[in-house]
Formats: structure tokens, sequence, C-alpha cells
């Protein structure tokens, strides 16, 4: 029943389950002023309504008028088979690198690790891993696989 009166509050499923952990917390901060615990669910719903408009009063609003309606750039999203077959084929080429620096690669780039936490989980200085990675990257800009990607 909480929960549906926070969603009758917002427009977004989750922001009303955030108002209602919100509002959830305030009461149980309060609970040693609520008198009637067996009114509680009045004192939550008091509370979820005291929070939206809270927030309702705290929001920003960042509208500016304009001559042109600002639309994103659409790239098309190109056919899944060539995208799959490149997938296949960088793969292919990592899996050519000395073992160190594949790792040092994997890091970085799919698991979007900085050079510092890639340092870290290898235990190497990060200038080892810059020059590395360097090195890899030069390796995969000459395999021949990759040419039609150049």
């Amino acid at each position: 029943m909480l929960l549906r009166t926070a969603r009758s509050l917002t427009a977004n499923p989750s922001d009303a389950e955030d108002l209602l952990q919100t509002a959830l917390t305030k009461t149980y901060v309060a609970w040693d002023r609520i008198e009637d615990h067996r009114a509680v669910d009045g004192y939550v719903r008091r509370a979820l309504l005291n929070t939206r408009t809270s927030q309702w009063r705290k929001r920003k609003v960042d509208e500016f008028a304009c001559d042109e309606l600002p639309e994103p750039d659409v790239t098309p999203a190109g056919d899944p088979a060539e995208q799959q077959a490149l997938h296949d084929a960088m793969w292919r080429a990592i899996m050519k690198l000395p073992a160190r620096q594949r790792a040092m690669v994997v890091l970085r780039y799919y698991e979007d690790l900085s050079e510092v936490q890639t340092a870290e989980v290898l235990g190497v200085s990060v200038g080892t891993v810059k020059s590395a990675v360097s090195r890899a990257l030069g390796k995969l800009r000459e395999d021949p696989e990759l040419e039609p990607v150049r």
C-alpha cells in the first residue's frame, strides 16, 4: 500500500521506491517520537508526502528556450553479422598478443580499469602498463586480420 502511495506521488517506479525508502528511514529515525505505533502507516504516508514536497521544491529547473531542438546525431547501427565478425577478429588478434600484454589490454579496454588500477591488479608499475599497452596497440594496428577496420 505504501509503495502504491509513493507511485502515485511520482512518475517513475524507481523514484517511487527511492521515495518510500527515504520515508521509511525518516520514520525509523523518528520512531521514539511516534506516540501511537498502531498508526505508523499514517506517519509513513505523511513522511512520503513531506519528502516528495521537499524534493519538488528543491528541484532545479534548467530549461532554456531555443529556436531549434537539440537532436542527437543518429548513427546507423550497422549489420549485426559484421559487428560480430569484427568482434571475433579483434578477439583473435588480442589472443595473438603475449600473455602479459593481453592481460593489460583486456583489463584496460574490456574491463575498463584505469592505468593505476591495472597496475595494482597485475602488481606492476603504471609506466609498465603504459608502455606494454602502447606496444600491444601497435601490434593490433599492424594485424592483417584487422585491416578492414582501418
